[in-house]
């Protein structure tokens, strides 16, 4: 009989061969956690490796991602469409096997993980989005959304600042589906973890109103008594503490920092082998043991029970099945392409010129109504990023308090990172269509988060008001000025900044149906409304349009975004040059215009250019060229009212058009 210990020393040799074949990798955490992998697996993960994307699976998340070997191997063993020739690709050029877990590339990989702390994070949003569907859906006799999330963590991601932020939130939002396993091995890459990591973990947990285990990480039958007490715990959210020896099995490097991030050596890998008992060759797994972990059986088992669930519930509640299904295949209602354009068309025609930010919560309330996948928040900032809107209810948790899931908007609290990467966690769940605020300033505490969901390229809208020195009185530590063009840096990231209502209607719309992330950017102060034809309009969405033309070849062109168009369309009047005023919301978008479309808004032959945004303006220089003229923030900004501080920067009409004429 095969027995456990072997079992999850299948995980251990892979690991191992694999690193040392690549000659880089971190053998010694997948060594270490491997007999806590081998209980979670065969005794309580429901999943289907024949179809990794089983609605109702349960979440694996291996916060502390460079023990990635540990999640192949496993994934590898169940019988996921991984090969072993893809386990010895380890590390290499477009291989599904990364060095670190990376969404899209291995099947059942459910987010990507590397940056410390974010593993976790995510998952937070997957246990959050699974009580949330719970509650939206499931009915008395019919529970359809019924599932764990399984996170493994190490010190790493513990120390990192995000884990407090989102462990503080799970245990305020009671999550009793969110398990996570702790390797407690006290080493890191600087070695023992005792001169810098000195917290008492389980207590630190009780504090969040966690409900903490403490095993053995190497006695399979704790570990599987421990899972048993977790999820007997609805409650809270569960830590189990696993004291484990990083390397385990190794003779001269278990337990040390040696293990951590280099390879064993081919000595020490033969010397692991023996004191293992492990008596076959790299990357060889024998028959009984690719028998205990197949896992296809089972899964198909599972799926095909809940499929009778799901059958019992369509015939009771053929509606809410029918929404069910389509939120979790990501599609629009079928009325979402002519209910927004009529949205769109009713916002213009009001012609209001409020801030984008009070423009903003005007399209939440038109789209909301069509969007029950809406899941709005705010990190404590609701009132004035203007996120609640018509069709919220809030979500009702906390300690002693009355739980109330079916809600559809939280509020985060001060925790900007931590509600941008569990907005990730939920958007990789599915179901839900999350955005979340803060000010533009604070989009820099955030930033690792955003950049995971552009390297995912997954649908996370994130929102972001009071953006630029038009903040005014709170002065430089919140006036957003390098902000928007880095965010305009990050690859996939669609950026908006639009200069009225119309705009930020249309910027909604777009956000809505990219299959991206997303960026939206607001303003405090109050934006003029622009008088627009049918025809310019719809070239709002294609992210740069020309807003004002004049006849003929214009003399030059002034490109402006977000509070600044206005300036540009002031200036252009005032002017007795033939001005075009091209106003570019998204200048991504733009950029991904076809070439004819992008020279008729910005013709060759007009090399007289000048743009204008209230930031930073290196950007601007690909579209004005090096003799082109760019009206822009060159320092930090000040404390003082608004309109003192554009006077003082030189955001005026009268600037603009002595811009203007310097190009032209």
């Amino acid at each position: 009989m095969t027995t456990r210990r072997e079992l999850a020393n299948a995980i251990r040799v892979l690991a191992m061969d694999a690193v040392q074949k690549a000659n880089s990798g971190h053998p010694g955490a997948p060594m270490g956690m491997a007999d806590i992998a081998e209980v979670l697996y065969n005794d309580f993960m429901s999943h289907n490796p024949q179809n990794p994307k089983w609605v109702n699976r349960d979440r694996f998340v291996m916060s502390n991602g460079h023990a990635s070997m540990l999640p192949y191997s496993v994934l590898h063993l169940t019988g996921y469409d991984l090969s072993m020739d893809d386990l010895k690709a380890f590390r290499q050029l477009h291989s599904k096997t990364p060095g670190h877990p990376e969404y899209g590339y291995a099947p059942g990989i459910e987010t990507t993980t590397g940056p410390l702390g974010q593993g976790i994070t995510n998952a937070v949003g997957m246990a959050l989005a699974e009580k949330i569907l719970g509650a939206q859906f499931n009915k008395p006799g019919h529970t359809i959304v019924d599932h764990y999330s399984y996170v493994f963590l190490g010190d790493g991601c513990l120390m990192e600042g995000i884990s407090h932020e989102a462990c503080s939130f799970a245990g305020t939002m009671g999550l009793g589906k969110l398990i996570c396993f702790y390797d407690d091995n006290n080493i890191s890459i600087d070695g023992e973890v005792d001169g810098w990591f000195t917290d008492d973990t389980p207590k630190r947990f009780e504090a969040y109103g966690w409900h903490v285990l403490s095993v053995d990480g190497h006695d399979a039958d704790a570990i599987k008594a421990a899972v048993v007490a977790a999820k007997a715990e609805t409650n809270k959210p569960t830590m189990i503490c696993c004291k484990t020896t990083i390397g385990f099995g190794s003779p001269n490097k278990a337990g040390s920092h040696d293990c951590h991030g280099a390879a064993l050596g081919d000595a020490e890998v033969a010397l692991t082998r023996a004191q293992l008992g492990w008596a076959h060759a790299p990357f060889e797994i024998p028959a009984n043991v690719y028998a205990g972990w197949d896992a296809k059986a089972k899964g198909a088992a599972a799926e095909e029970a809940w499929n009778g669930t799901f059958a019992a519930y369509a015939a009771a509640f053929p509606a809410e099945a029918a929404e069910f299904k389509r939120r979790m295949a990501g599609e629009l209602p079928a009325n979402w392409a002519e209910e927004s354009a009529k949205a769109i068309a009713a916002i213009d025609a009001k012609a209001e010129s409020p801030a984008t930010r009070v423009a903003s919560k005007n399209a939440l309330d038109a789209f909301a109504p069509l969007l029950p996948e809406f899941l709005g928040g705010s990190a404590d900032l609701t009132p004035s990023n203007n996120t609640f809107n018509k069709m919220s209810k809030h979500i009702s948790a906390g300690h002693g308090k009355a739980q109330d899931f079916s809600g559809n908007y939280l509020s985060y609290g001060v925790r900007e990172f931590g509600m941008s990467a569990i907005m990730n966690g939920m958007t990789l769940h599915g179901g839900l269509l999350p955005y979340g605020a803060t000010f533009l300033m604070f989009s820099e505490y955030a930033r690792n988060a955003l950049r995971m969901a552009a390297l995912m390229n997954i649908q996370t809208i994130f929102v972001y008001t009071h953006d630029s020195i038009g903040l005014g009185e709170d002065g430089p530590t919140h006036q957003a000025v390098e902000q928007i063009p880095t965010l305009r840096m990050i690859p996939r990231m669609s950026v908006w900044r639009p200069c009225d209502a119309v705009e930020t209607a249309v910027c909604w719309k777009h956000a809505i149906e990219y299959k991206g992330p997303s960026t939206l950017i607001f303003s405090r102060q109050n934006l003029k409304h622009q008088t627009r034809d049918a025809a310019t309009l719809a070239n709002i969405a294609k992210g740069g349009y020309i807003l004002k033309d004049t006849a003929g070849t214009p003399d030059v062109i002034v490109i402006a975004t977000g509070s600044e168009v206005q300036l540009a369309m002031e200036a252009a009047a005032a002017s007795d040059k033939k001005v075009r005023v091209v106003s570019m919301p998204s200048t991504d978008v733009f950029d991904a215009q076809d070439a004819a479309y992008k020279e008729s808004v910005l013709p060759a032959a007009v090399t007289a250019r000048v743009a204008v945004e209230a930031a930073i303006g290196d950007g601007w220089y690909k579209y004005v060229g090096l003799n082109g003229k760019v009206v822009c923030m060159t320092t930090f900004g000040e404390s003082a009212p608004a309109d003192q501080l554009f006077k003082q920067f030189g955001f005026t009409a009268e600037n603009v058009l002595n811009a203007i004429n310097s190009v032209a």
